[in-house]
Parts: structure tokens; sequence; C-alpha cells
């Protein structure tokens, strides 16, 4: 509504010549007014306000310093009131178990839990919510931590749900989820499902709290915009008691969160030495450490996931073993670096750390077989062909 009357001020057909607020609290936050007077100065536009018993006089010392005195208490009421608001709903959560709005998860719809528990509100005609199981996605989210508890990956259990041609939680709920895409499941969704503990039949407020940017760092007077992040489980407000029926135990959903914490740490028996420092010469890619054969390998599935159906026209994976590209490093070196030859010949490791040094990547090309450089200029030599 402010944005909306600025804009109007600009409009040299605007039908009002004054602006008359009633309450301080609602016009002026913090400096704002200082920022604002210009603009009303430039535009001819009056502003007429009970605390100044009529019009606010912009060059006059005392209508000033009241302007700003009044924005420092707007600024102290809406930070207490903000403090209060955010004290109710925890305890509402924590205590009562509330629903207090927002998007119902998937695996839920939204049911009428009668009058609103404030009277106030209950007068008006508003009505309470609550969460209750959906007979059509309920039972998916029951088979995703299943799937997840029986051993399977979130990519097959993604991969599983898109080739059932299950509508994912976008697709079955377009209405409220009009930003998204709504195509497949994704690696994303079906972990953030099997993360979300309201499924154990509790209320959890606070996950995704809203937080305040400035629009522009150099430009403080254009204010703050709204954000939401997501945060960490100790910020989280979980009833003591169930609020809606759960589905699926606290004991499996603990269980489902230790097997993805299990999984998460890598084999101390595997070293990749050159992770991070190849690329693939046909789609440009960095190449992702595998384990072959019981030795290291670097594999590029050009953007491909195992959540998703394979395209005919897409390459075939290209796989490289480690071993075959730590016999051509020495010659690498040489080109680049240019050592000294009297000097004792480097190791596989020297090579390697000048190579992160020097921020340089490795591109193996499939076709030719060959294997070069590119640094950050972009340059590329083309060494011996691979075997």
């Amino acid at each position: 509504m402010g944005a909306a009357l600025v804009a109007a001020m600009a409009d040299p057909d605007r039908t009002f010549d004054a602006i008359v607020i009633g309450e301080y609290e609602r016009a002026f936050y913090g400096n704002q007014f200082s920022l604002m007077a210009s603009l009303f100065e430039h535009y001819g536009v009056q502003l007429w306000m009970p605390e100044a018993d009529g019009r606010i006089d912009f060059e006059a010392d005392g209508h000033e310093q009241l302007m700003i005195g009044l924005g420092i208490q707007s600024k102290r009421e809406i930070t207490r009131t903000r403090i209060r608001v955010r004290t109710a709903m925890a305890t509402q959560a924590r205590e009562q178990g509330r629903y207090l709005g927002g998007r119902p998860p998937y695996g839920y719809r939204l049911v009428d839990a009668g009058p609103h528990p404030n009277r106030a509100h209950a007068a008006w005609g508003r009505r309470a919510h609550r969460l209750e199981p959906d007979p059509e996605t309920a039972p998916i989210v029951k088979w995703i931590f299943a799937q997840r508890l029986a051993g399977h990956s979130v990519a097959r259990i993604a991969r599983a749900l898109n080739d059932a041609e299950i509508p994912c939680p976008s697709a079955a709920d377009p209405e409220r989820n009009a930003h998204r895409s709504g195509r497949e499941w994704t690696h994303t969704t079906v972990r953030s499902i099997l993360a979300n503990p309201r499924y154990t039949g509790r209320q959890v407020w606070n996950r995704q709290p809203t937080e305040h940017d400035l629009i522009d760092p150099a430009n403080t007077g254009l204010g703050h915009r709204q954000v939401q992040r997501w945060n960490l489980p100790d910020g989280w407000v979980i009833s003591h008691r169930p609020a809606h029926p759960a589905l699926v135990s606290e004991t499996d959903f603990v269980a489902a969160q230790n097997i993805r914490a299990r999984r998460g740490h890598a084999d101390p028996d595997r070293c990749y030495r050159l992770a991070g420092l190849l690329r693939c010469g046909i789609c440009g890619r960095r190449m992702e450490s595998c384990w072959a054969n019981s030795r290291a390998a670097y594999r590029c599935r050009h953007g491909y996931t195992s959540a998703s159906k394979v395209d005919p026209e897409r390459p075939k994976n290209l796989y490289i073993r480690e071993d075959r590209i730590l016999v051509h490093l020495p010659a690498l070196y040489i080109l680049l670096a240019k050592p000294d030859p009297v000097n004792t010949p480097p190791t596989a490791e020297d090579i390697i750390g000048h190579l992160r040094a020097e921020e340089i990547t490795l591109t193996y090309d499939p076709e030719t077989r060959s294997l070069g450089t590119g640094s950050r200029e972009g340059v590329r030599i083309t060494i011996d062909r691979t075997r």
C-alpha cells in the first residue's frame, strides 16, 4: 500500500494534494520520515498528523524532531509486537500443538477444527484448522519411509516414483505450489520428506523463519526485504504431545535420519587424489569420483541422475581410471612448469599439489582418448594419448 501511494504521488494527474495519517505507528518506521520528507516536498504533497495539530512543516526543526521521535517510538512498538507474537506462536505450537498456518505437508490436508480459539477471531467468523492424512498422498509418504528403512537410496526412491508416474508434491497440489514446475520427483523432494518431523504427528514451527535483509547494502535508505531461510533443528519449536495422526513412528523417523548420516561418511580406504581436478571433454562438467573394480576412477553422466529416465540422446557415461591419468602427469608437469632437469623429478603428489595451487583442471576427451589442461586463462595443452 505504501509503495502504491508513493507511486501515485509521482502522477501529475493525481486526485489528492495531501495525506492524512491518523496513527503514527502505521506511517513511518525509524528514520523513514527523514528519507521521505524531500519526496513530499518535491511533489508538493502535504502531510497532516494529529500529533502536529495539523500540517507538517518540512522545514521546521520542531516538526522534524517530532517526526524522528515518533519514528523511534513506532520502531519500538513494532519490535515489541513482533516479540510478543513470536513468543505466543511458539507457546501455542509447543504446548497446544496448534496448526499456525502455511501449506500442509505432502501427505496431509487441512480440515475444519471448529471455531477459532481466540474469541475475537471467532466472532469474525474465522475457523481453526488441523492436519489430517490425505487418503491419496499419505500412503506415498509411508512407502517412502519404508523404502528408506529398507536401505534404498534417495535417488532410487525418486526414480521408482517417477517410473510409477506418481505426481510429485507440486503436481498433487498445484494451487498451493504455483511457483514450482510440478514435472517430476527429485532427490531434494524425497530428502525433504524424509527430514520433516511433522510426519511423526507432532506440530513443528519455526523451521523456515522470516528474516529481514537490506535491499541494497550500498543504499540503506531502500530499507529491508523479507527472506525465508531454513533454520537449524535446535531452533525448531516442537509440540510436547502429538497434534495430528502420524504417518511414521518416531522410532522409524529417527532410524531414517541415521541412515542418511551413516551413508555420509567416506570410506577411509578409498582415496581419490584427482578429485575436483578432472573435467569431461564432452559436456565440460567436473567428473565425479567412483570406485570401480577395486580402483579409484572418475566418471561423468552428463547431468543425468538416477531420479529421472535416461534421455536417448544423452551420450554414454564417460569413465577413466585414475592410474591411467597418473602416468601422464610427469609429461604434463614438464610442459607446464618446465622444471630444471638437474633437480629430482617431482612425485605425483607434488604435481597434483601444483595443479591445485595454480587452479589447473584436466580435461579428458573420450573421442581422441587424450588428456589436456585448462587454466584460469583458458589455456589448453594436449599431451600424450592415454592407453
